[in-house]
């Protein structure tokens, strides 16, 4: 059975809510990353099928920009539970584009419901968007940009899975050499700007 990498990516707009919300903020986005997959697998028009997949959590070089790696069998199991339906496409398992406008629907509207249920903290430089007008012209803004979804062609066996996904698993995020201090539940950490 081939296997298939998905990456979905936040906005950059959206890296400082996360970093002040990342408990809500990761939870939509492992939500909405689910949904997206979960749903475009489903319509018969893209595979017809449902799907499992195992998602991690990972960061972009220093900055610890937030994404999230999926490993997705190349197909699916059947409505009907009889058959295993593979992907039509050779070059790529979902297509990109319609899983990043489904993705990016899914998250807007899970971040608008946790900011309507008062869910998000807003401080510094968000305390802006705590009104409801200003944090609906920021989601709004975010609907108009295209969101990175990164479809890599089907790949390999079962057996490579697993040193794949450990690359990603088994790297600290932060060496402890990089860590200054630890205070009131924050974290200070050096960087390194890679630009």
């Amino acid at each position: 059975m081939a296997y298939s990498h998905v990456v979905f990516t936040l906005p950059h707009e959206l890296i400082p809510l996360a970093r002040q919300n990342p408990t809500v903020v990761y939870n939509i986005f492992f939500r909405a990353v689910s949904q997206a997959l979960l749903t475009i697998a489903a319509d018969p028009r893209h595979l017809g099928a449902r799907l499992g997949f195992l998602a991690v959590l990972h960061t972009w070089n220093q900055k610890l920009y937030p994404h999230i790696h999926c490993l997705v069998p190349a197909g699916g199991i059947a409505f009907d539970q009889t058959r295993w339906i593979g992907c039509r496409h050779p070059r790529f398992f979902l297509p990109g584009k319609v899983l990043a406008a489904k993705f990016r629907g899914k998250f807007l509207a899970l971040l608008r419901r946790a900011f309507r249920r008062g869910k998000l903290e807003l401080r510094g430089t968000l305390a802006p968007l705590q009104e409801r007008r200003a944090f609906d012209r920021f989601t709004w803004s975010l609907k108009n940009k295209d969101w990175v979804v990164y479809v890599k062609k089907p790949f390999a066996g079962p057996q490579h899975v697993l040193p794949y996904l450990a690359h990603y698993t088994h790297r600290v995020a932060i060496a402890n050499g990089r860590l200054l201090r630890f205070e009131n539940g924050q974290v200070t950490f050096r960087w390194r700007d890679s630009a």
